[in-house]
């Protein structure tokens, strides 16, 4: 199974390239799932929300629908504080664990997150810290795409989330590994002039084109061969790009299959 979808989902300017004119903030998720089977929260990584919030989100989806949650600031960014904050976010996981719409929790870790055994063992404190949560973990530091690292997310019970971003130095490398029985992919954007914000510009503000997609198409097929589930999203969410994105690599994945992928994914 191949789920395909966002890195969020409201977003004023999304208002005219994917949602109707006139569409409302509160109207957004629902109509949203009408088109893709899964989203990420992102916004759970700023703020942690009252679980009526994720109760919600719960109740207009889908049967079918899943969520992955971004892991607050305190357990990948300002880890000092991530003891007076896991309660508070386990708790707002609750309403769509209990709806079975809970696909998981993913670690964004920035890019001064080297490798390292600090890192190993704060990492291995998340995952304590939510015994009962499938997670997923995301390097942005080039520090990270070691054999070893590999074989201790496998140990950990943790996913690896492969990510397409500039080919910059320093950067992860575009490569896919299972260390789960489930995959994950992320899409960034290639947007060098703008990525550590020298171009003045968002480094999301990127638009991919159907050979750059072309590329990831052998790899998802072949990771998806191996796993139980595979997760994509599209995280370059300037004017509706991640949408262009997530339906051209839906329909690329169709084309090399043979099957209709926009149907599995969907309702």
């Amino acid at each position: 199974m191949i789920l395909i979808g966002t890195s969020g989902y409201s977003f004023a300017d999304w208002v005219g390239p994917f949602y109707p004119p006139g569409t409302k903030k509160s109207d957004m998720l629902a109509y949203y799932s009408r088109h893709f089977p899964v989203s990420e929260i992102n916004a759970t990584y700023y703020r942690i929300p009252p679980p009526r919030t994720t109760a919600r989100m719960a109740e207009i989806t889908p049967e079918r629908f899943e969520f992955i949650v971004k892991a607050h600031s305190s357990m990948t960014h300002k880890r000092d504080e991530m003891k007076e904050n896991i309660r508070a976010f386990t708790d707002v996981l609750e309403p769509l664990r209990e709806r079975g719409k809970l696909a998981g929790v993913l670690l964004q870790f920035p890019w001064g997150f080297k490798r390292g055994q600090v890192s190993l063992d704060h990492i291995v404190r998340v995952r304590d810290s939510l015994p009962d949560t499938r997670l997923f973990a995301e390097f942005r530091h080039d520090s990270w795409s070691r054999d070893d690292v590999f074989a201790f997310l496998k140990d950990n019970a943790i996913g690896y989330c492969a990510v397409d971003e500039p080919g910059l130095r320093g950067l992860m490398p575009p490569i896919v590994r299972v260390t789960s029985d489930e995959g994950y992919v992320r899409f960034h954007g290639r947007n060098r002039e703008n990525w550590w914000g020298r171009g003045g510009g968002d480094r999301y503000d990127y638009l991919y084109t159907k050979d750059e997609l072309k590329e990831w198409v052998d790899k998802i097929r072949t990771l998806a061969a191996r796993v139980r589930k595979t997760f994509v999203f599209f995280n370059n969410c300037h004017a509706g790009h991640a949408v262009k994105g997530a339906r051209m690599l839906a329909q690329l994945m169709e084309q090399d299959l043979g099957v209709p992928i926009r149907k599995e994914i969907s309702q």
